[in-house]
């Protein structure tokens, strides 16, 4: 499993290499990795069915128990499906849709990368794995995001995304973690399988708001839901992609995985029911007043993750099996009315629906495709959105308290969204044709398949429903562990199907209103006072706040920075060391000091205060000099001598540079008042007894065995190396190496890229000067 995950990052990073070398056909090559890992994950559709979960375990932190363990259930690979499968599509209708685009190779590595990060979410089954590629998907869909960088709302939009679904994702690592420790496993699977029951737990009710805040910041749930429309900035793809099959579902599949966990616990049925059905309601309202084609398609994104977040809520096998077949029929056509949506604009320059009409005859097969997607979307039979309608109208009365508050929020909300199915679907391409800023026709064959066999497969499911059945069983008994409701068309004429009705004629009718609330914009007013403001309040004040303290701890001035980092280190210090009683326990004693030792160190002291002193620069080097000898000398008195050539080796170099480069170098002059320099004596001695305490404390602790010996009987037999000092740095000190050597790569890139942009600079001004002189 771990090179499924691996070839998908892979592909990515040699994504733009491989459209640098073949730049016409990149995007088909790259088709075929998605392509590859659908095909590969099929596969375990028979064994997954039989109720046969498949776990992959391998180990990396073994001392911390994580693992990159990987679950292969009903509902972890439905979701898998879904995102390779659209994946694939969305990658075939990128190549056409940014052809020629200069960043078409960086797309690709960043849908890819994302792709990956998205498969391993729904495939973990431990929760720091789940954690890092969570974050991932964050990271990923910021640079999709902000692909068009050079756009402020890209970036704004990039920025939002990041900021809210990164913070989420911080509060659902520490939920998960609270979760871990009490049921004493972090895997999810063996959280579920514990048996313990969190709600009696001092820190159930922390635990619950944190995972919460992590699935609906990544789900775009009430309060959180704002950032999702403006992530539209993106190009189309993107849209496709990320915002309706893949990461805003990553909070949903999280509920759905924890559900068997919390199941029975009324908060957590409440909690999911309240602002899931805020969520939907509101998101499809507000795709009524708008304009944009995109934004129409994301706020019924809002609405229709709302719904899922309600339904799994609800429970019981009504909502459950509603819940995954919506989330089945959600990626379908919402997946193929974005690729329209794109493909309308890439022709006609406009995705404005006040500028539409009249599409049909000039692009049939892109209307066909978004008729047979639209007519799941509104639920019309004999599509699977039918069905999925259903459902949710029979778990809604099913419900044993406020069925009917229930049932007319969901009914409401269907109605809202057959008033934007129409406008998506019936606004631009029926009506006489009106002139858009680019002269129409049939999007090319890379632009059209897509949307077309996402809209055929919503027909098709909806036409063999058993088959439907089979394949969404398993999911259904992850999360509720029961068997669900087997899939029909026809269910005959009972409340459900009178509900479905009034919900075709009372959308057909909202939608006629629909150009009326467009030009009174009342839900863009009422965005003045919602929770977009509120949030963006409070990071123009973060914003504020780290102004300030920047500019007051970080004035340019190197003196003033030591001056807090040593003030901050020695208030540390001695608030440690008081706080615990750890001085009463000191014992200083000079039985073992020895005069030449004294005399060294005196030394030692008069140079560094002839060094601070001293108006040349010369003897400034020099007193140094004498200091920094003076410890090398320390150094070999007390059985150092690698140490004290090394100190002696530097200290030699270190003075001859200085002194060859010293006649340079002007007087030193007085930039400080005497008051200032008192104070900084003052604390710079305080910090020296601090950092000698430190050192007193530390040698009045019990000495430990000794670690020479383990490297000693270790360094051949386990890192096969003599040199033992080799072997510490290179084998059992490597990551500390490895931070050296890329401190020193990135000092290295740093000064090259200066030294190359001195030369730029250097040669636009002698082209500039050589420019006037002709």
């Amino acid at each position: 499993m771990i090179l499924l995950i691996a070839l998908g990052f892979l592909a990515a990073i040699l994504a733009p290499l491989i459209h640098r070398l073949d730049p016409a056909r990149s995007g088909k090559w790259l088709t075929l990795v998605p392509l590859a890992m659908f095909a590969w994950l099929t596969s375990f559709l028979p064994e997954i069915q039989q109720g046969k979960p498949l776990v992959f375990n391998y180990l990396w932190f073994v001392s911390m128990d994580v693992g990159l363990d990987f679950l292969i259930d009903g509902l972890g690979l439905l979701f898998a499906l879904i995102i390779t499968g659209i994946g694939t599509l969305v990658v075939f209708y990128a190549s056409a849709y940014l052809h020629h685009d200069p960043k078409e190779g960086r797309f690709y590595a960043y849908i890819l990368f994302f792709m990956s990060s998205m498969i391993g979410v729904v495939l973990s089954d431990n929760i720091f794995a789940l954690f890092v590629f969570w974050e991932l998907t964050s990271i990923s869909s910021f640079l999709l995001i902000g692909f068009k960088h050079e756009s402020l709302k890209s970036r704004k939009a990039a920025l939002q995304a990041l900021l809210v679904t990164g913070g989420g994702g911080l509060a659902l690592l520490a939920g998960l973690i609270m979760v871990g420790n009490a049921t004493g496993t972090y895997s999810l699977s063996g959280m579920i399988d514990s048996g313990i029951n969190l709600i009696n737990s001092s820190l159930y009710i922390a635990t619950l708001v944190l995972i919460l805040a992590g699935a609906f910041t990544k789900s775009a749930q009430f309060p959180f839901h704002f950032w999702l429309p403006n992530a539209m900035e993106a190009p189309t793809p993107v849209s496709a992609y990320l915002h309706s099959a893949t990461m805003v579902k990553a909070g949903v599949f999280l509920l759905a995985r924890l559900n068997p966990m919390f199941m029975g616990d009324p908060l957590w049925h409440q909690s999911l029911m309240i602002f899931g059905g805020i969520t939907m309601l509101a998101g499809a309202a507000m795709a009524t007043g708008q304009t944009d084609l995109k934004r129409i398609l994301a706020y019924t994104t809002v609405s229709a993750l709302g719904i899922m977040v309600f339904l799994i809520g609800s429970g019981g096998k009504y909502a459950i099996t509603a819940a995954i077949t919506f989330l089945l029929v959600h990626s379908l056509y919402k997946g193929a009315l974005f690729l329209v949506a794109g493909a309308i604009d890439h022709e006609t320059g406009t995705r404005d629906i006040r500028q539409l009409r009249g599409l049909r005859t000039k692009m049939p097969l892109i209307f066909t495709a978004a008729a047979l997607a639209g007519l799941s979307y509104a639920g019309i039979p004999p599509f699977l959105g039918f069905i999925a309608k259903e459902l949710i109208y029979e778990s809604a009365l099913g419900m044993p308290q406020q069925h009917l508050l229930l049932t007319f929020i969901a009914l409401l909300t269907n109605v809202f969204l057959v008033a934007t199915a129409a406008l998506v679907v019936v606004k631009p391409f029926f009506g006489s044709f009106q002139t858009t800023p680019q002269a129409p026709h049939d999007a090319p064959f890379a632009m059209w398949i897509g949307p077309m066999i996402l809209g055929m497969a919503g027909l098709i499911a909806g036409l063999f429903p058993e088959s439907v059945s089979q394949l969404l069983h398993t999911a259904i008994v992850n999360i509720s562990g029961a068997e669900g409701v087997k899939l029909v068309l026809w269910h005959g004429f009972n409340t459900a199907l009178m509900l479905s009705i009034i919900t075709l004629l009372a959308g057909a009718g909202w939608y006629m209103l629909t150009g009326r609330l467009q030009r009174l914009a009342l839900f863009d007013r009422l965005g003045d006072f919602g929770p977009e403001k509120a949030y963006e309040r409070g990071l123009d004040g973060l914003l504020r706040w780290a102004d300030l303290q920047t500019n007051f701890f970080q004035d340019g001035k190197l003196r003033h920075y030591y001056y807090w980092i040593l003030s901050t280190f020695t208030l540390l210090i001695f608030y440690t060391a008081i706080r615990f009683g750890v001085l009463g326990g000191l014992t200083i004693g000079f039985d073992d000091v020895y005069f030449h030792e004294v005399m060294i160190v005196l030394l030692m002291i008069i140079s560094t205060y002839k060094a601070i002193t001293s108006k040349t620069v010369l003897s400034s080097v020099a007193a140094l000099g004498i200091t920094g000898f003076g410890m090398a000398l320390l150094f070999a008195l007390f059985s150092a001598p690698d140490l004290a050539l090394t100190q002696f080796s530097i200290e030699t170099l270190t003075v001859l540079l200085l002194v060859f480069i010293v006649y340079r170098v002007p007087r030193f002059g007085e930039i400080s008042t005497a008051r200032i320099r008192r104070r900084d004596a003052f604390i710079s001695s305080v910090a020296g007894i601090a950092m000698s305490l430190l050192v007193l404390l530390a040698l009045q602790l019990p000495a430990g065995e000794r670690i020479s010996s383990y490297f000693t009987d270790n360094s051949y037999t386990l890192a096969h190396g003599r040199n033992i000092v080799n072997v510490i740095l290179v084998d059992f000190r490597a990551l500390d190496t490895m931070g050296e050597i890329v401190v020193l790569a990135l000092a290295a890139i740093g000064v090259f890229t200066l030294l190359r942009f001195k030369t730029r600079s250097e040669k636009q001004e002698q082209e500039k000067e050589e420019k006037n002189n002709c």
